[in-house]
């Protein structure tokens, strides 16, 4: 019996010797009259022990069913970490519906820590989302171990929805590189249309970062955007390029998810390969959605038809001329380009060459078309931009020192030759030195001695 119990027990003895009334009785125990006479009544039927309630001991019928408990036991004390929120989920859909206060009382009763510490919330500024589907899409790679805890970092490329906070697209790599980024717009476009604009970081592979500028590029008052952001002006694509992590803050957000969820279920699943996980990718997918996607402010769809020709605007593009030959070449591969109508030869025709997605090559002309296509290399293919010896060396030789240069202005071009100071710098006129042969003069004395000595 506890304290309170004692207390009640003193004062339902002394109403029963006459010491103090119902009603004094019941206000101090701060009930009704009616639940203190019943009280007294059990008293004197059944002793001290009536005034103990007649569930304690019982187990209680809300309680957890054994198969649940057990379930949720396995997971908390298993390998594998997970959070409360996630467990009950997991458990749930395996058909043992389970809360996550539920879990945590479980967790708690088995003096176990949480997966993450809790922190006090910081200060955000929030900033308004898109109205409407496919406004604003945010794009972005993750690197982590995926699969197990000590195995390799692979790079999560992902592309989410900044009006509904859905996630649109997902895809494993190696290493974030341009083949993935591309591999995530074709699913994007192909799944859900073309999104008005972009929103994404600085890396190299989207947005130009070198202060390289050709003669080209110089008259045109603009640098050629890299390979992604030539796809994207093809496609009417705006791209904005965030100054700072927390300018992305949704997409990081989702990332922390990601590498909580995704992670764990992956490791619970035992999919440990880039296939297997690519192939949960989809599922995964939909349940995120289903939980925790919102609705948009403004009904309708931002997205827009994708094009009939999207495997020829995902590629990388290489401007070049026709030779003699009639054979065009990049960095690694080369193509045959058969006779235009009546025999007539391709020499000097200005083309473009199209790498594809799958390694198909594609020479295109800007009035008849596709002149010649070659085959994918056998293999697996990477996309990647293919920069010759010459391109590379030009842009570290243009390199200037320094934070002067500034990106969105171009370079001085260099002087073909210092100019020196003194006689003949402005008019051009270059006189011999003192010491030069040509100004010492022998005289006709030494070409009589010539002369004789040959005669």
């Amino acid at each position: 019996m506890g304290n309170w119990d004692a207390r009640r027990l003193g004062v339902v003895q002394a109403a029963l010797q006459g010491k103090i009334t119902s009603r004094e009785g019941a206000e101090s125990l701060e009930m009704s009259v009616r639940h203190f006479k019943r009280l007294r009544s059990r008293l004197r039927r059944q002793g001290p022990g009536g005034l103990v309630h007649g569930n304690r001991g019982r187990p209680s019928p809300r309680r957890l069913a054994e198969p649940t408990r057990q379930r949720v036991h396995e997971l908390l004390t298993g390998a594998v970490k997970i959070n409360d929120h996630h467990l009950a989920e997991w458990v749930s859909e395996e058909g043992l519906p389970v809360s996550a206060a539920s879990v945590r009382r479980e967790r708690q009763r088995l003096k176990l820590a949480p997966k993450r510490r809790r922190r006090p919330p910081r200060y955000r500024r929030r900033r308004e989302r898109e109205a409407r589907r496919g406004a604003l899409v945010l794009i972005d790679g993750s690197p982590f171990p995926w699969f197990t805890e000590a195995g390799a970092s692979y790079s999560l490329l992902g592309a989410l929805d900044d009006a509904s906070g859905e996630i649109l697209a997902l895809t494993f790599r190696p290493t974030e590189d341009l083949h993935g980024y591309v591999v995530l717009l074709q699913q994007l476009i192909g799944g859900h249309g073309v999104p008005r604009a972009l929103y994404g970081d600085r890396s190299g592979i989207l947005v130009r970062n070198d202060v390289h500028w050709t003669l080209k590029e110089e008259l045109a008052g603009r640098q050629t955007p890299t390979q992604f952001g030539q796809m994207l002006e093809e496609l009417a694509i705006r791209f904005i390029a965030a100054t700072s992590p927390q300018a992305k803050g949704r997409i990081e957000r989702l990332w922390a998810t990601l590498q909580d969820r995704l992670a764990t279920e992956l490791r619970l699943k035992h999919l440990d390969s880039l296939a297997t996980a690519t192939a949960y990718l989809p599922r995964f997918i939909r349940r995120h959605n289903r939980r925790w996607a919102c609705a948009p402010r403004a009904a309708g769809s931002a997205f827009r038809a994708a094009p009939r020709d999207l495997e020829r605007i995902l590629a990388c593009r290489y401007p070049r001329v026709v030779a003699r030959d009639n054979t065009l070449s990049i960095p690694g591969r080369w193509v045959q380009i058969p006779p235009a109508p009546r025999q007539r030869s391709w020499h000097r025709a200005a083309v473009e060459v199209r790498e594809l997605l799958d390694g198909r090559l594609l020479v295109v002309h800007p009035r008849r078309g596709v002149l010649a296509e070659q085959p994918a290399p056998p293999g697996p293919f990477v996309l990647q931009p293919r920069h010759s010896e010459r391109a590379r060396r030009a842009r570290s030789q243009r390199r200037l020192p320094g934070s002067a240069q500034r990106l969105d202005r171009p370079p001085l071009r260099p002087k073909t030759r210092p100019r020196s100071s003194g006689i003949g710098t402005l008019t051009n006129i270059r006189r011999p030195s003192p010491t030069n042969p040509w100004k010492r003069y022998t005289g006709p004395e030494p070409l009589r001695r010539k002369a004789g000595a040959r005669g």
